[in-house]
């Protein structure tokens, strides 16, 4: 089984990472994808929803700085890092976009 974490963390790597999650998915249904943002990317992400937002995971700590808040819906993690971090301990393979 796939499992794959694409870490964007600004708005061009959100595009980026929306074509490699679309373009992954469609070759390999079947594969675990997630999708982080953080960092500046966050805001992006906020402002132009995409069908392939179930894949999502937002930075809790950068929309904390951003004064932001995720509409009810996308997932939240604390904090890209330790996302990333526990991630690839449990096997994840990391892209960053």
């Amino acid at each position: 089984m796939i499992r794959l974490l694409i870490h964007a963390p600004t708005p061009a790597a959100l595009e980026r990472g929306r074509r490699n999650l679309a373009n992954l998915l469609k070759a390999e249904p079947a594969a675990q994808v997630e999708l982080v943002v953080n960092a500046g990317a966050e805001a992006a992400a906020l402002d132009t929803p995409h069908a392939l937002d179930a894949h999502l995971r937002v930075c809790r700590n950068s929309l904390a700085a951003a004064g932001m808040h995720a509409p009810e819906g996308l997932t939240v993690i604390d904090a890209a890092v330790l996302h990333i971090v526990l991630r690839q301990h449990e096997g994840w393979a990391y892209l960053r976009a």
